[in-house]
Protein backbone atom coordinates (compact mmCIF):
# COMPACT_ATOMS: atom_id res chain seq x y z
CA UNK A 1 0.00 0.00 0.00
CA UNK A 2 1.20 3.52 -0.83
CA UNK A 3 0.27 6.75 0.92
CA UNK A 4 1.21 10.29 -0.06
CA UNK A 5 1.78 12.77 2.78
CA UNK A 6 1.38 16.51 2.21
CA UNK A 7 0.33 19.48 4.32
CA UNK A 8 0.24 23.25 4.71
CA UNK A 9 -1.17 24.17 1.30
CA UNK A 10 -2.44 27.51 2.64
CA UNK A 11 -4.76 27.94 -0.34
CA UNK A 12 -5.58 31.61 -0.82
CA UNK A 13 -2.39 32.93 0.74
CA UNK A 14 -1.08 36.17 -0.72
CA UNK A 15 2.46 37.48 -0.83
CA UNK A 16 2.65 41.26 -0.40
CA UNK A 17 -0.76 41.61 -2.11
CA UNK A 18 0.25 39.26 -4.93
CA UNK A 19 -2.38 36.58 -5.53
CA UNK A 20 -0.96 33.10 -5.92
CA UNK A 21 -3.83 31.07 -7.38
CA UNK A 22 -1.78 30.11 -10.45
CA UNK A 23 0.85 28.51 -8.21
CA UNK A 24 -1.74 26.63 -6.15
CA UNK A 25 -3.46 25.38 -9.28
CA UNK A 26 -0.18 24.18 -10.80
CA UNK A 27 0.78 22.42 -7.57
CA UNK A 28 -2.55 20.58 -7.31
CA UNK A 29 -2.31 19.53 -10.96
CA UNK A 30 1.22 18.27 -10.35
CA UNK A 31 0.03 16.41 -7.21
CA UNK A 32 -2.63 14.62 -9.25
CA UNK A 33 0.06 13.52 -11.70
CA UNK A 34 2.19 12.16 -8.84
CA UNK A 35 -0.82 10.23 -7.49
CA UNK A 36 -1.38 8.59 -10.87
CA UNK A 37 2.29 8.00 -11.65
CA UNK A 38 3.05 6.43 -8.27
CA UNK A 39 -0.33 4.66 -8.06
CA UNK A 40 -1.02 6.14 -4.63
CA UNK A 41 -3.72 4.40 -2.58
CA UNK A 42 -4.36 7.12 0.01
CA UNK A 43 -3.65 10.85 0.29
CA UNK A 44 -3.03 12.38 3.74
CA UNK A 45 -3.31 16.16 4.14
CA UNK A 46 -2.01 17.17 7.57
CA UNK A 47 -3.70 20.50 8.15
CA UNK A 48 -3.67 24.14 7.03
CA UNK A 49 -5.49 23.41 3.81
CA UNK A 50 -6.49 27.08 3.68
CA UNK A 51 -4.61 30.16 4.79
CA UNK A 52 -7.54 31.77 6.59
CA UNK A 53 -10.75 30.69 8.27
CA UNK A 54 -12.73 32.44 5.52
CA UNK A 55 -11.17 31.24 2.25
CA UNK A 56 -12.00 33.00 -0.99
CA UNK A 57 -14.35 31.50 -3.55
CA UNK A 58 -11.41 30.74 -5.83
CA UNK A 59 -9.51 28.97 -3.03
CA UNK A 60 -12.59 26.86 -2.35
CA UNK A 61 -12.96 26.08 -6.04
CA UNK A 62 -9.37 24.83 -6.24
CA UNK A 63 -9.96 22.63 -3.18
CA UNK A 64 -13.21 21.01 -4.31
CA UNK A 65 -12.11 20.58 -7.92
CA UNK A 66 -8.99 18.81 -6.71
CA UNK A 67 -10.93 16.48 -4.40
CA UNK A 68 -13.38 15.60 -7.16
CA UNK A 69 -10.50 14.67 -9.47
CA UNK A 70 -8.74 12.61 -6.80
CA UNK A 71 -12.00 10.68 -6.27
CA UNK A 72 -11.88 9.50 -9.90
CA UNK A 73 -8.18 8.61 -9.77
CA UNK A 74 -6.40 5.49 -8.52
CA UNK A 75 -6.34 7.05 -5.03
CA UNK A 76 -9.09 5.34 -3.06
CA UNK A 77 -9.12 7.49 0.07
CA UNK A 78 -8.23 11.03 1.13
CA UNK A 79 -7.87 11.96 4.82
CA UNK A 80 -7.77 15.66 5.76
CA UNK A 81 -7.22 17.08 9.22
CA UNK A 82 -7.68 20.69 10.30
CA UNK A 83 -4.73 22.91 11.10
CA UNK A 84 -4.48 26.06 13.19
CA UNK A 85 -5.22 28.23 10.12
CA UNK A 86 -8.31 26.24 9.18
CA UNK A 87 -11.89 26.76 10.28
CA UNK A 88 -13.24 23.47 11.67
CA UNK A 89 -16.78 24.65 10.89
CA UNK A 90 -15.89 25.35 7.28
CA UNK A 91 -14.04 22.06 6.80
CA UNK A 92 -16.85 20.07 8.39
CA UNK A 93 -19.71 21.68 6.45
CA UNK A 94 -19.50 19.29 3.43
CA UNK A 95 -18.22 16.37 5.52
CA UNK A 96 -21.05 13.96 4.75
CA UNK A 97 -21.01 14.77 1.06
CA UNK A 98 -17.24 14.33 0.84
CA UNK A 99 -17.48 11.04 2.73
CA UNK A 100 -19.45 9.65 -0.20
CA UNK A 101 -16.29 10.18 -2.28
CA UNK A 102 -14.10 8.50 0.38
CA UNK A 103 -12.81 11.84 1.63
CA UNK A 104 -12.57 11.85 5.44
CA UNK A 105 -12.39 15.26 7.13
CA UNK A 106 -11.51 15.73 10.81
CA UNK A 107 -11.44 19.49 11.37
CA UNK A 108 -11.22 19.57 15.17
CA UNK A 109 -11.18 17.29 18.19
CA UNK A 110 -14.19 14.98 18.06
CA UNK A 111 -16.58 14.24 20.93
CA UNK A 112 -16.16 10.53 20.23
CA UNK A 113 -12.45 9.77 19.81
CA UNK A 114 -13.30 6.71 17.73
CA UNK A 115 -14.20 9.17 14.96
CA UNK A 116 -10.50 10.02 14.73
CA UNK A 117 -9.69 6.39 13.90
CA UNK A 118 -10.19 5.68 10.20
CA UNK A 119 -9.76 2.33 8.49
CA UNK A 120 -8.57 2.55 4.89
CA UNK A 121 -10.10 -0.06 2.60
CA UNK A 122 -9.45 -1.55 -0.82
CA UNK A 123 -13.00 -2.56 -1.59
CA UNK A 124 -14.05 -4.66 1.41
CA UNK A 125 -10.49 -5.41 2.46
CA UNK A 126 -8.85 -3.22 5.12
CA UNK A 127 -5.38 -1.94 4.23
CA UNK A 128 -4.35 0.43 7.01
CA UNK A 129 -5.56 2.29 10.09
CA UNK A 130 -5.14 6.06 10.40
CA UNK A 131 -5.24 8.07 13.64
CA UNK A 132 -6.44 11.38 12.16
CA UNK A 133 -5.65 13.77 15.02
CA UNK A 134 -6.35 17.40 14.04
CA UNK A 135 -4.79 20.51 15.51
CA UNK A 136 -5.71 20.39 19.19
CA UNK A 137 -6.63 23.80 20.57
CA UNK A 138 -5.71 24.84 24.06
CA UNK A 139 -9.29 24.46 25.27
CA UNK A 140 -9.37 20.88 23.92
CA UNK A 141 -6.55 19.61 26.10
CA UNK A 142 -6.10 21.93 29.10
CA UNK A 143 -8.27 23.16 31.94
CA UNK A 144 -7.37 26.51 33.45
CA UNK A 145 -6.76 26.82 37.19
CA UNK A 146 -6.20 30.05 39.14
CA UNK A 147 -2.63 30.87 40.03
CA UNK A 148 -1.04 28.67 37.38
CA UNK A 149 2.53 29.46 36.42
CA UNK A 150 3.82 29.28 32.87
CA UNK A 151 5.48 25.95 33.68
CA UNK A 152 2.16 24.63 35.02
CA UNK A 153 0.40 25.58 31.79
CA UNK A 154 3.12 23.99 29.68
CA UNK A 155 3.04 20.78 31.69
CA UNK A 156 -0.75 20.54 31.37
CA UNK A 157 -0.65 21.12 27.63
CA UNK A 158 2.08 18.53 27.13
CA UNK A 159 0.15 16.02 29.21
CA UNK A 160 -3.05 16.80 27.31
CA UNK A 161 -1.41 16.23 23.93
CA UNK A 162 0.21 13.01 25.04
CA UNK A 163 -3.02 11.75 26.57
CA UNK A 164 -5.03 12.48 23.43
CA UNK A 165 -2.60 10.69 21.13
CA UNK A 166 -2.37 7.84 23.61
CA UNK A 167 -6.14 7.36 23.69
CA UNK A 168 -6.61 7.57 19.92
CA UNK A 169 -3.72 5.18 19.23
CA UNK A 170 -5.05 2.76 21.86
CA UNK A 171 -8.41 2.70 20.06
CA UNK A 172 -6.62 2.14 16.77
CA UNK A 173 -4.60 -0.71 18.27
CA UNK A 174 -7.80 -2.33 19.52
CA UNK A 175 -9.31 -2.09 16.04
CA UNK A 176 -6.12 -3.49 14.55
CA UNK A 177 -6.26 -6.47 16.94
CA UNK A 178 -9.92 -7.10 16.11
CA UNK A 179 -9.19 -7.06 12.36
CA UNK A 180 -6.24 -9.42 12.92
CA UNK A 181 -8.67 -11.96 14.40
CA UNK A 182 -10.61 -11.75 11.14
CA UNK A 183 -7.44 -12.62 9.21
CA UNK A 184 -6.30 -9.10 8.32
CA UNK A 185 -2.84 -9.06 9.83
CA UNK A 186 0.04 -6.60 9.67
CA UNK A 187 -2.14 -3.57 8.99
CA UNK A 188 0.07 -0.46 9.28
CA UNK A 189 -0.92 2.07 11.94
CA UNK A 190 -0.45 5.62 10.67
CA UNK A 191 -0.96 8.82 12.67
CA UNK A 192 -1.51 12.40 11.56
CA UNK A 193 -1.06 15.62 13.48
CA UNK A 194 -0.64 19.37 13.28
CA UNK A 195 1.71 20.72 15.94
CA UNK A 196 5.21 21.92 16.73
CA UNK A 197 7.79 19.36 17.89
CA UNK A 198 11.07 19.91 19.69
CA UNK A 199 13.94 21.03 17.50
CA UNK A 200 11.62 21.87 14.61
CA UNK A 201 13.15 24.11 11.94
CA UNK A 202 11.40 27.32 10.90
CA UNK A 203 12.53 30.22 8.75
CA UNK A 204 11.94 33.95 8.92
CA UNK A 205 8.72 35.01 7.25
CA UNK A 206 7.25 31.52 6.85
CA UNK A 207 3.95 32.41 8.50
CA UNK A 208 4.15 29.66 11.15
CA UNK A 209 2.19 30.82 14.18
CA UNK A 210 2.91 29.79 17.74
CA UNK A 211 0.33 27.14 18.56
CA UNK A 212 0.28 27.32 22.31
CA UNK A 213 1.48 29.63 25.05
CA UNK A 214 5.08 29.59 26.19
CA UNK A 215 7.35 26.90 24.81
CA UNK A 216 5.05 23.91 25.04
CA UNK A 217 4.75 23.77 21.28
CA UNK A 218 8.15 22.10 21.36
CA UNK A 219 6.89 18.65 22.40
CA UNK A 220 9.31 15.74 22.16
CA UNK A 221 9.12 12.91 19.66
CA UNK A 222 8.86 10.49 22.57
CA UNK A 223 5.35 11.87 23.23
CA UNK A 224 3.94 9.73 20.42
CA UNK A 225 3.02 6.07 21.07
CA UNK A 226 5.42 3.41 19.82
CA UNK A 227 2.62 1.70 17.90
CA UNK A 228 2.78 4.41 15.21
CA UNK A 229 4.54 3.12 12.09
CA UNK A 230 4.44 6.45 10.26
CA UNK A 231 3.64 9.90 11.66
CA UNK A 232 2.45 12.43 9.05
CA UNK A 233 2.77 15.90 10.56
CA UNK A 234 1.87 19.39 9.42
CA UNK A 235 2.50 22.96 10.65
CA UNK A 236 6.22 23.44 10.03
CA UNK A 237 6.97 24.54 6.48
CA UNK A 238 10.48 23.08 6.24
CA UNK A 239 10.46 19.35 5.30
CA UNK A 240 12.13 17.49 8.18
CA UNK A 241 12.12 14.49 10.46
CA UNK A 242 11.28 14.61 14.17
CA UNK A 243 14.34 14.18 16.40
CA UNK A 244 16.03 12.08 13.73
CA UNK A 245 13.18 9.54 13.56
CA UNK A 246 12.82 8.69 9.89
CA UNK A 247 9.20 7.53 10.28
CA UNK A 248 8.12 10.81 11.95
CA UNK A 249 8.02 13.59 9.37
CA UNK A 250 6.83 17.02 8.36
CA UNK A 251 6.20 17.15 4.63
CA UNK A 252 6.47 20.95 4.76
CA UNK A 253 4.57 23.45 2.65
CA UNK A 254 4.52 22.63 -1.09
CA UNK A 255 5.21 26.20 -2.24
CA UNK A 256 7.28 28.88 -0.47
CA UNK A 257 5.07 30.85 1.90
CA UNK A 258 7.51 33.76 1.90
CA UNK A 259 10.87 34.85 0.55
CA UNK A 260 12.57 33.18 3.52
CA UNK A 261 11.54 29.82 2.02
CA UNK A 262 12.53 30.72 -1.54
CA UNK A 263 15.63 28.49 -1.65
CA UNK A 264 14.11 25.46 0.05
CA UNK A 265 13.54 22.16 -1.72
CA UNK A 266 9.81 21.64 -1.27
CA UNK A 267 8.61 18.04 -0.98
CA UNK A 268 5.79 15.58 -0.58
CA UNK A 269 6.44 12.22 1.07
CA UNK A 270 5.60 8.85 -0.48
CA UNK A 271 5.39 5.96 2.00
CA UNK A 272 5.07 2.34 0.87
CA UNK A 273 3.97 -0.33 3.33
CA UNK A 274 4.15 -4.11 2.97
CA UNK A 275 7.91 -4.49 3.36
CA UNK A 276 9.91 -5.22 6.52
CA UNK A 277 9.66 -1.53 7.31
CA UNK A 278 8.00 1.38 5.50
CA UNK A 279 9.84 2.61 2.42
CA UNK A 280 9.94 6.41 2.56
CA UNK A 281 10.66 8.47 -0.54
CA UNK A 282 10.89 12.24 -0.75
CA UNK A 283 9.47 13.67 -3.99
CA UNK A 284 10.65 17.16 -4.87
CA UNK A 285 7.93 19.67 -5.76
CA UNK A 286 8.76 21.84 -8.80
CA UNK A 287 9.10 25.60 -8.39
CA UNK A 288 6.01 27.19 -9.90
CA UNK A 289 6.93 30.81 -9.17
CA UNK A 290 10.51 31.95 -8.62
CA UNK A 291 11.01 34.22 -5.60
CA UNK A 292 14.21 36.27 -5.34
CA UNK A 293 15.34 38.38 -2.40
CA UNK A 294 17.85 41.12 -3.33
CA UNK A 295 19.75 43.06 -0.68
CA UNK A 296 22.40 45.72 -1.15
CA UNK A 297 23.25 49.13 -2.49
CA UNK A 298 21.47 50.57 -5.52
CA UNK A 299 24.28 49.42 -7.81
CA UNK A 300 24.20 45.90 -6.37
CA UNK A 301 20.43 45.69 -6.70
CA UNK A 302 20.44 46.97 -10.28
CA UNK A 303 23.24 44.56 -11.21
CA UNK A 304 21.21 41.62 -9.91
CA UNK A 305 18.09 42.83 -11.73
CA UNK A 306 20.10 43.13 -14.97
CA UNK A 307 21.30 39.54 -14.52
CA UNK A 308 17.74 38.29 -13.99
CA UNK A 309 16.60 40.16 -17.12
CA UNK A 310 19.32 38.47 -19.18
CA UNK A 311 18.07 35.13 -17.86
CA UNK A 312 14.53 36.12 -18.90
CA UNK A 313 13.42 35.44 -15.36
CA UNK A 314 9.79 35.91 -14.32
CA UNK A 315 10.69 36.14 -10.64
CA UNK A 316 8.89 38.10 -7.96
CA UNK A 317 11.35 40.33 -6.14
CA UNK A 318 11.70 41.36 -2.51
CA UNK A 319 14.21 44.22 -2.48
CA UNK A 320 15.99 45.57 0.60
CA UNK A 321 18.02 48.70 0.05
CA UNK A 322 20.94 49.00 2.49
CA UNK A 323 22.94 51.74 0.78
CA UNK A 324 24.35 54.67 2.76
CA UNK A 325 22.82 57.32 0.52
CA UNK A 326 19.28 58.49 1.18
CA UNK A 327 17.25 58.08 -2.02
CA UNK A 328 13.74 59.49 -2.13
CA UNK A 329 13.18 58.21 -5.68
CA UNK A 330 14.26 54.64 -4.97
CA UNK A 331 11.01 53.04 -6.14
CA UNK A 332 11.04 54.99 -9.42
CA UNK A 333 14.63 53.93 -10.11
CA UNK A 334 13.93 50.27 -9.40
CA UNK A 335 10.68 50.19 -11.35
CA UNK A 336 12.60 51.65 -14.28
CA UNK A 337 15.21 48.88 -13.89
CA UNK A 338 12.62 46.11 -14.43
CA UNK A 339 10.98 47.72 -17.46
CA UNK A 340 10.91 45.46 -20.49
CA UNK A 341 11.02 42.29 -18.38
CA UNK A 342 8.55 39.99 -16.65
CA UNK A 343 10.11 40.65 -13.25
CA UNK A 344 7.67 41.83 -10.58
CA UNK A 345 8.70 43.90 -7.56
CA UNK A 346 6.50 42.84 -4.65
CA UNK A 347 7.98 45.13 -2.01
CA UNK A 348 10.90 47.52 -1.47
CA UNK A 349 12.32 47.74 2.05
CA UNK A 350 14.39 50.88 2.49
CA UNK A 351 16.58 50.00 5.49
CA UNK A 352 19.26 52.32 6.90
CA UNK A 353 21.72 52.04 9.75
CA UNK A 354 21.87 55.54 11.15
CA UNK A 355 19.20 56.43 13.68
CA UNK A 356 17.81 59.43 11.85
CA UNK A 357 17.08 57.50 8.66
CA UNK A 358 15.72 54.52 10.60
CA UNK A 359 13.24 56.82 12.29
CA UNK A 360 12.12 58.23 8.94
CA UNK A 361 11.67 54.80 7.42
CA UNK A 362 9.74 53.46 10.42
CA UNK A 363 7.23 56.25 9.96
CA UNK A 364 6.69 55.08 6.39
CA UNK A 365 6.63 51.39 7.23
CA UNK A 366 3.49 49.55 6.19
CA UNK A 367 1.58 47.22 8.47
CA UNK A 368 1.90 44.37 5.96
CA UNK A 369 5.64 44.29 6.68
CA UNK A 370 5.00 43.42 10.34
CA UNK A 371 3.19 40.58 12.05
CA UNK A 372 1.45 40.85 15.41
CA UNK A 373 4.43 39.41 17.27
CA UNK A 374 6.83 41.98 15.79
CA UNK A 375 4.47 44.78 16.84
CA UNK A 376 4.41 43.44 20.41
CA UNK A 377 8.21 43.17 20.52
CA UNK A 378 8.48 46.77 19.36
CA UNK A 379 6.12 47.81 22.16
CA UNK A 380 8.33 46.02 24.68
CA UNK A 381 11.38 47.76 23.24
CA UNK A 382 9.67 51.15 23.31
CA UNK A 383 8.67 50.61 26.96
CA UNK A 384 12.24 49.46 27.75
CA UNK A 385 10.99 46.26 29.38
CA UNK A 386 14.02 44.35 30.74
CA UNK A 387 14.79 40.88 29.34
CA UNK A 388 14.01 39.14 32.64
CA UNK A 389 10.46 40.48 32.57
CA UNK A 390 9.66 39.60 28.96
CA UNK A 391 9.03 35.86 29.18
CA UNK A 392 5.86 36.06 31.26
CA UNK A 393 4.58 39.10 29.34
CA UNK A 394 5.19 37.39 26.00
CA UNK A 395 3.53 34.17 27.15
CA UNK A 396 0.48 36.09 28.38
CA UNK A 397 0.33 38.03 25.11
CA UNK A 398 0.43 34.80 23.05
CA UNK A 399 -2.34 33.34 25.22
CA UNK A 400 -4.54 36.41 24.67
CA UNK A 401 -3.96 36.30 20.90
CA UNK A 402 -4.72 32.59 20.80
CA UNK A 403 -7.93 33.13 22.79
CA UNK A 404 -9.06 35.85 20.39
CA UNK A 405 -8.35 33.61 17.39
CA UNK A 406 -10.34 30.77 18.92
CA UNK A 407 -13.21 33.10 19.78
CA UNK A 408 -13.31 34.06 16.11
CA UNK A 409 -13.62 30.41 15.17
CA UNK A 410 -16.39 29.80 17.70
CA UNK A 411 -18.32 32.82 16.43
CA UNK A 412 -18.62 31.41 12.90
Amino acid sequence: MKILHTSDWHLGRMLYRQKRYAEFSQFLQWLLCVIETEQVDALLVSGDVFDTTTPSNLAQQLYYNFLSRVATSCCRTTVIIGGNHDSPTFLHAPKDLLHAFNVHVIGAKTENLEDEVIVLYNGAEPQAIVCAVPYLRDRDIRTVAPGETLDDKNAKLAAGLQDHYGQVCALASEKKAALAKEGYTNLPLIAMGHLFTAGGKTVEGDGVRDLYVGSLSHVGGDMFPDAIEYLALGHLHVPQTVAGNDHMRYSGSPIPMGFGEANQNKKVILVEFGLAKPKITEIKVPCFQQLVRITGSLDEIQTKIAQLKREESQAWLEIEYTGAELRGNLRDLLEESVLGSQLEITIIKNKRTNDLVLKTINENETLEELDINEVFIRCLDEAEVPEEGRQELTASYHEIVRSLQEEDLQAE
